[in-house]
């Protein structure tokens, strides 16, 4: 099975796999007869690079999320902006940050004008997430009473509170996000008309060259968020601030001819070489230091020590 592939190693994968057809035919027959219950989850913490806690379902629920992903990812990915993207085939954080620079460098009409910028953070964002409407705006699209069901009993399956909250394990709640938060950009796009709009999960930002103008939008917005998706701005997140200054979006410190990489996200990087100085490792950070001004960083990791003498040592040598 596809979603066995890279898991096999996995205990609750084994488990399910010593009876798989046995186990297979169960979970088709109760999805069939409207019997299926959506299972409790494991949870865990990580600190990626802040604590999260993460809930991960059991592999029967796994692949029921997998499934109504299959089905529904190619209808809802066609109804999104073209400027949305976290967890989309073809978008991602690179591309987020290329369209970032090319609004900034339209909005400065090539450094002739200020570019301000207002960047905006939803607080505890899928832990706000309201379950009634985010089952309206499904029902909006789909009318199928069956999947709609089941979409029920995958939604209703955790919370944070009453009636709130999705698990940032479930392959279902990357979906569900971006369906609940393209209200918004629909709302951006059509309603406050901003040309100029980059989302990548709760991170927002809107470019212009006109502060007053993006400062009228900040009431427009934090109201449609409150009133529409009973979610809030995080109000230690929002800045707004010339891109002369330089603004921190998604892992890079943008300025007007260039971007370097956040301290946090460099430091973090740096720990993880240290602890795994595997090839994979380095080409990957070497792959993502390409998209920013980090020639001198990438240069001191591609001499980096076999014999490292301790993770602070390695630390001080890349950061200073």
């Amino acid at each position: 099975m596809e979603f066995i592939g890279g898991k096999s190693g996995k205990k609750d994968v084994q488990e399910f796999s010593l009876h798989l057809m046995d186990n297979i035919l169960t979970l088709h027959r109760e999805l069939a007869d409207g019997t299926y219950h959506h299972g409790e989850y494991h949870a865990f913490n990580i600190s990626d690079p802040k604590p999260r806690s993460i809930h991960k379902a059991t592999v029967r629920d796994r692949l029921v999320h997998r499934a109504l992903y299959r089905i529904l990812y190619p209808f809802f990915d066609k109804t999104f902006i073209a400027d949305s993207y976290s967890c989309r085939v073809g978008k991602g954080t690179h591309r987020a940050i290329k369209r970032f620079a090319f609004f900034a460098s339209k909005v400065g009409r090539n450094n002739t004008r200020t570019v301000w910028i207002l960047k905006c953070d939803i607080r505890k964002f899928f832990a706000s997430i309201d379950h009634r409407i985010l089952k309206e705006i499904l029902r909006k699209h789909i009318s199928e009473m069956h999947i709609l069901r089941l979409l029920d009993t995958v939604i209703d399956s955790f919370f944070t509170a009453e009636g709130k909250g999705l698990p940032l394990g479930n392959l279902t709640s990357q979906l569900f996000a971006n369906v609940y938060m393209n209200e918004f950009d629909q709302f951006a796009k059509h309603t406050l008309k901003e040309k100029q709009y980059v989302r990548y999960a709760d991170d927002f930002v809107f470019l212009s060259d006109h502060r007053k103008h993006l400062e009228k939008q900040i009431p427009l917005i934090r109201d449609f968020l409150s009133q529409k998706l009973a979610i809030e701005l995080h109000p230690c997140k929002l800045f707004l601030k010339t891109l002369s200054s330089g603004v921190d979006f998604l892992g890079w410190v943008h300025f007007s001819d260039h971007r370097v990489l956040r301290k946090t996200t460099k430091r973090r990087m740096v720990k993880r070489i240290a602890i795994h100085p595997t090839k994979g490792t380095l080409a990957s950070y070497m792959g993502l230091l390409k998209h920013g001004n980090t020639k001198k960083l990438r240069c001191r990791i591609s001499k980096y020590p076999k014999d490292l003498n301790g993770i602070r040592q390695f630390e001080d040598d890349l950061l200073g």
